[in-house]
């Protein structure tokens, strides 16, 4: 059974930092494209960042220079720091697992985790 199992969610400040993790219990961890979504109350779960086997990345605009994803193939983890945090960055963080960019960034990957809250005070 494949599970995703998110970490390290919780309250900051207003242009705090956190690091989240992810834990994948996939056999073939190495070959899955992995990914961080959110949802904040009242909206759509949206795409924050994704990061192939390979480490090619790709941000959300609202993410480019200021939230880091990376990988350990070896430990099979995925990050995602943030950095420069924002009170409407307040929302429950998602990691994802997809063999394909396309799928997993349309909001579509085979796995999701339960999810961890991050919540940014003004």
């Amino acid at each position: 059974q494949v599970q995703l199992v998110e970490s390290g969610g919780g309250l900051v400040q207003a242009g705090g930092s956190l690091r989240l993790s992810c834990a994948a219990s996939l056999r073939t961890f190495s070959s899955y494209v992995m990914g961080w979504f959110r949802q904040a109350p009242g909206k759509e779960r949206e795409f924050v960042a994704a990061i192939s086997w390979s480490g090619v990345t790709y941000y959300a605009d609202s993410a480019k220079g200021r939230f880091t994803i990376s990988r350990s193939n070896a430990k099979n983890m995925v990050y995602l720091q943030m950095n420069s945090l924002k009170p409407e960055e307040t929302a429950v963080y998602y990691c994802a697992a997809e063999p394909t960019v396309v799928r997993l960034r349309a909001g579509a990957p085979d796995y999701w985790g339960q999810g961890t809250q991050v919540t940014v005070s003004s």
